[in-house]
């Protein structure tokens, strides 16, 4: 069961991406959109500002689900819009790529899809929003890497197993740092 935020997003996204001729990229826009406006009305965009951005990526998954979208194309770019709206307003980005990754495979797992796709395209979109943004790329590779773990291993063993895989054999993700990533995640 996804959370009333999750719901309200999933709501409000259906209707913006319905009927556009580029989904995904719509989805990335109304992500960034409801990352910004969040953080804007709880006026705070520290971690408990930021709290909801899971709950928003997991209502992106499930409205990119309910349109017909990919749900690995969904999870990158609403991990692109999340961590575009954090920067937006000025908050920490390696969180937002941490929260953001979380919720996409979190929302991935509630519609059932590929979780070790899921995983590798949200820390891509960690990864490039981060190098569109100036930042380090290799952190936000590290910060998405656990929050897809963290989220899988919540899910249970398999999805850990699942996910640590994919993120390993994903040729797009710097090989280093995925693999301290999941080295430590096993400790």
């Amino acid at each position: 069961m996804i959370s009333k935020i999750a719901e309200e997003v999933k709501n409000t996204l259906v209707v913006a991406i319905k009927g556009t001729d580029d989904v995904l990229s719509a989805l990335r826009g109304a992500v960034k959109n409801q990352v910004v406006g969040l953080a804007r009305d709880v006026g705070d965009v520290s971690q408990a500002g930021l709290g909801s951005v899971s709950d928003i990526v997991v209502g992106a998954i499930e409205a990119a689900h309910e349109a017909g979208a990919s749900v690995a194309g969904a999870a990158k770019d609403a991990v692109k819009g999340s961590v575009n709206g954090v920067s937006e307003v000025g908050g920490d980005i390696m969180d937002a790529a941490f929260r953001s990754a979380r919720g996409a495979v979190a929302g991935t797992a509630g519609v059932g899809g590929d979780l070790g796709a899921a995983a590798v395209a949200a820390v891509e979109g960690a990864v490039d929003a981060a190098g569109n943004l100036g930042k380090g790329t290799a952190e936000a590779a590290k910060h998405a890497a656990v929050g897809a773990v963290k989220a899988a291993d919540d899910i249970g063993d398999e999805a850990g197993r699942v996910v640590r895989e994919a993120l390993l054999a994903a040729v797009s993700l710097p090989r280093d740092v995925i693999e301290t990533v999941v080295k430590g995640s096993k400790e």
